[in-house]
């Protein structure tokens, strides 16, 4: 057997190894016994997407919980951030969310908060992947007098909602704005629109039935054409597409054009800095964040640190630089004075926020920052080498990179949760972008493909 945990939880092929009933189970197991004090029952938080898997899955995790000892407490469909809030506001011990984010209905995953609200350490994770590993839990079930209980929290769709809506600033307002929601056919399918509804919006929602079978389908964070298309038929103000569990944001402008996670950075970070709010005007993105971010913050007085990819990590480091904003370029933001998580709802309302204060339409908002061309292939791979070991692989990178010099950079890196090395390029020009990309992918696919 394999490591379980990835970069973000334990994912997979549902019904699959390891995302099967029999792994749910034993996760359910090793994180109440982990967690165990004495005279305490652990109290955990269990919540899900739309995927049809996810019965399963909330069940498997259920049974370990209770036949450990433990309290699972079942909130079903809530977005992953909303999760972690039931768990801080709880004060659970911890908090499952069954989801595989923005992949298509056949995966699923299991990620876990610690009780604060925070994913888990990768020295937590190992000390639960060493206890269904080595095969340890059957013999620390408890006898049958101290087997926990399950409970279904009925009220937390409005405790999350009031939360949501607490982060949009009280003197401003949403009305006489037109909003379209695309919410994934996932998590957010509800409480995006109410809480939109609720601070004032004209709102309207597409992809929001779900069937168990059509999350991420052609739509949401990762496909924006349906949103686009009807943002500007609707002359709507602005479009919001969320990701399968609601912790990312995709925006576009009333001219349905998409703004990226970078764009949406900028604009919020510029505006906290105007109003004297920016701690240790600071702004943290990834190494994957577009060169232009980089420029822009230096145009804005803004001081710019880029972490490894996963939102993880760039939490990691707003904590340990002071910062309170940070995020993907891929729609993943963190606005720590709001929320300890990235939350997609939560990135919406601080953008209308500061578009409703600066006055101005989002287009205008989004030309903070120049866009370098980027160009970025996915490659199959086999295996995930160092990719310093590889010699044919560094020679074209450097070769690459001396050719841009400072008008681009090249990152190569593979994705944490599939067999996949990303190339992306960025340059001067769509052509050289392009060409370098794909010479660079092809080294790559010959030698580890």
């Amino acid at each position: 057997m394999g490591k379980l945990f990835g970069t973000d939880g334990i994912r997979g092929e549902a019904n699959q190894y390891p995302m099967d009933a029999q792994i749910a189970f034993s996760v359910g197991q090793a994180i109440t016994y982990l967690l165990k004090t004495p005279n305490h029952r652990t109290r955990i938080i269990i919540g899900k997407d739309t995927r049809i898997s996810g019965y399963m899955l909330e069940s498997a995790l259920e049974s370990g919980i209770t036949s450990m000892g433990g309290y699972p407490y079942l909130v079903g469909v809530l977005p992953t951030p909303g999760i972690a809030f039931v768990t801080q506001s709880m004060r659970a011990d911890a908090g499952i969310v069954i989801s595989a984010s923005h992949n298509p209905y056949q995966d699923n995953g299991i990620k876990i908060f610690s009780g604060n609200g925070v994913k888990l350490s990768d020295d937590e994770e190992e000390k639960i992947e060493k206890l269904i590993l080595e095969n340890k839990l059957p013999q620390m079930v408890p006898p049958a007098r101290e087997m926990g209980q399950a409970f279904r929290l009925e009220d937390v769709h409005g405790r999350y909602i009031v939360f949501l809506k607490n982060t949009f600033p009280r003197d401003l307002t949403m009305e006489g704005m037109k909003i379209i929601l695309d919410t994934a056919n996932g998590a957010t399918y509800k409480i995006a629109p109410d809480t939109f509804f609720e601070l004032g919006a004209n709102v309207e929602v597409i992809h929001h039935t779900p069937n168990g079978l059509n999350i991420n389908d052609h739509c949401g964070s990762q496909h924006t054409q349906d949103l686009r298309k009807r943002v500007v038929e609707a002359r709507a103000d602005i479009g919001l597409a969320f990701d399968g569990d609601g912790d990312r944001l995709i925006a576009v402008d009333e001219k349905g054009q998409e703004i990226t996670g970078d764009q949406v950075l900028i604009i919020c970070a510029q505006k906290l800095k105007e109003k004297g709010k920016l701690k240790n005007d600071l702004l943290v993105s990834t190494v994957m964040s577009n060169l232009g971010l980089k420029v822009a913050c230096k145009k804005y007085g803004i001081q710019h640190h880029a972490s490894k990819v996963g939102d993880r990590y760039v939490l990691e480091d707003m904590v340990r630089l002071g910062a309170i904003i940070g995020g993907e370029e891929a729609g993943h933001m963190i606005f720590l004075e709001q929320h300890t998580t990235g939350d997609g709802i939560i990135t919406a309302v601080q953008l209308i926020a500061a578009m409703v204060e600066a006055g101005k339409p989002l287009s205008e908002l989004s030309k903070m920052m120049d866009i370098y061309p980027q160009k970025l292939i996915n490659v199959e791979v086999k295996s995930k080498p160092e990719i310093s070991s590889l010699p044919k692989v560094m020679e074209v990178i450097k070769q690459v990179e001396s050719e841009l010099g400072d008008n681009g950079r090249v990152l190569v890196r593979y994705s944490g949760t599939q067999n996949m090395c990303r190339v992306m390029v960025e340059g001067p020009t769509h052509e050289l972008t392009d060409k370098y990309c794909k010479q660079i992918s092809e080294v790559i696919k010959n030698t580890i493909g």
